[in-house]
């Protein structure tokens, strides 16, 4: 296991450092957010059982991908949510045991083309075989999207499972680092 306390270099580097240091020891990875709380006693048998039927696991996710979405969950800048049928997955929102809220967002267990990030978990046979990475150019915007992306070039399946956690924050969506994150997956992209 490995933690990256009070951490302040992007995602994608703490992510792909693991990657780097357990590329010759088959792993199960599991890249969670430092504000959430996992609170299911078999969440490791939880992420095991949906990697039986997925590369990819997450806890919530988009059964499609359009031009210009900044987000797995909205449609368009202006953070219109996507139609509830396209949506998958379920998340607590709060600082505390039980949750203040609880997003709803569609049954889980079900293909998608976007995950939350969260909470991402694959085994490293998945990311290495198919070389998926986290790209550094994002640090805490857009390395999701951009992952999930990379996932679906390489044809590998991704899903959301029913897992109990809560997540403390909501996102920084359209902040001026969210704006410049997302115009550098949009130029990878060329969208």
């Amino acid at each position: 296991m490995q933690l990256f306390p009070e951490n302040k270099r992007g995602l994608s580097s703490v992510y792909n450092q693991a990657i780097d240091q357990l590329s010759n020891e088959p792993c199960l990875f599991v890249f969670a957010h430092d504000d959430l709380l996992i609170l299911d006693f078999y969440w490791a048998s939880a992420i095991a059982n949906g990697l039986e039927h997925f590369g990819i696991v997450g806890c919530a996710g988009n059964k499609r991908r359009q031009a210009l979405q900044p987000s797995w969950a909205f449609q368009n800048d202006q953070f219109e949510w996507d139609s509830p049928e396209n949506l998958s997955g379920i998340v607590g929102h709060g600082t505390t045991f039980p949750a203040i809220g609880l997003s709803i967002f569609g049954p889980p267990f079900q293909e998608v083309k976007l995950l939350d990030g969260l909470l991402l978990a694959a085994y490293s046979e998945t990311l290495i075989k198919n070389n998926i990475r986290f790209d550094e150019q994002f640090d805490f915007h857009f390395y999701d999207m951009d992952f999930c992306r990379q996932a679906e070039i390489n044809d590998v399946k991704m899903g959301t499972i029913p897992l109990s956690l809560v997540h403390e924050s909501g996102g920084n969506f359209g902040t001026d680092a969210w704006k410049h994150g997302y115009q550098k997956y949009l130029q990878k992209w060329k969208e």
